[in-house]
């Protein structure tokens, strides 16, 4: 039973103590469950990201466009689940000059489909780049200018996935079916815009690990070969940013695909993989 407050009637013991007893202690808790809020702010870095909380990025609940809200519903996928060897690699943040044209001529000379999540900006200044080289490959949305859309109120998502949407069919031809989030990162604004595109938001189970192979492609690709398990989801880069050395991974698709094609797998695009998923299990 939960305490009661004591009162401060006079034939109390302690006269108007005990309940001013209860309420310093009172006081003292709501103090230590407050600082303990500031103490977890601190540590998972939300003060510092300042997210827009309700009713914005974490809002998963649609307060307008009731006559244009999508299916009502969005699927998240970070690996297959089909009963087949497949492997689906997924290149984030191109196109750009210094690294998609090699990243296309490797995949060409192995005849290896990918899913190329694309940011809006760099397609409308090097789309060029994608000319002719997108047969056998898919294309995804990447957001118009890579930004961190669990900052973003749900206008702000909309619209920012909507241009990258236009600046993709108006350079490439193709329609995004498939949206990853930069960084992963996500709440209920960029879930509902997804969803109004009728996409299918798309992660990974398993990123290429450059830093831990310094110069040495070889060593990568085996290590990397050594972590893929039927259905993943392989998150590559075509751009090098911030210092990492990206050539790491780039040079050592050649061993990736000889290695994994002899275990017996088979590479996808994103979409085929979700297209041969096995039927789900009836309750």
């Amino acid at each position: 039973m939960a305490e009661q407050p004591p009162t401060d009637d006079p034939a109390d013991t302690g006269g108007g103590t005990g309940r001013r007893e209860w309420l310093r202690r009172g006081a003292y808790t709501a103090l230590g469950a407050a600082v303990g809020v500031v103490g977890f702010a601190e540590l998972a870095g939300v003060r510092d990201r300042k997210l827009p909380l309700l009713p914005f990025a974490e809002s998963g609940t649609i307060s307008r466009w009731a006559a244009d809200s999508g299916r009502g519903q969005l699927r998240i996928t970070w690996q297959g689940q089909s009963d087949e060897k497949l492997i689906a690699l997924t290149f984030d943040d191109g196109p750009r000059p210094q690294w998609t044209p090699l990243v296309l001529d490797t995949l060409d000379r192995y005849q290896i489909p990918a899913t190329f999540f694309l940011v809006g900006t760099r397609v409308r200044k090097y789309g060029t780049l994608l000319d002719g080289r997108l047969e056998r490959h898919e294309v995804g949305n990447h957001t118009w200018d890579h930004i961190d859309l669990a900052r973003r109120t749900q206008d702000e998502a909309y619209q920012d996935i909507d241009r990258a949407h236009a600046a993709i069919v108006e350079v490439t031809g193709r329609t995004p079916r498939v949206f990853r989030p930069p960084y992963g990162h996500f709440g209920g604004s960029a879930a509902l815009a997804a969803d109004r595109f009728d996409y299918e938001m798309i992660l990974w189970s398993l990123q290429m690990q450059e830093a831990q192979f310094p110069h040495n492609p070889q060593g990568h690709a085996r290590h990397m070969a050594s972590q893929v398990t039927p259905n993943t989801i392989l998150l590559a880069h075509d751009i090098d940013a911030d210092g990492r050395d990206r050539r790491v991974a780039i040079d050592g698709l050649p061993l990736l695909f000889e290695l994994l094609h002899a275990e017996g797998y088979q590479f996808v695009t994103v979409s085929e993989m979700l297209a041969r998923a096995r039927p789900p299990a009836q309750v």
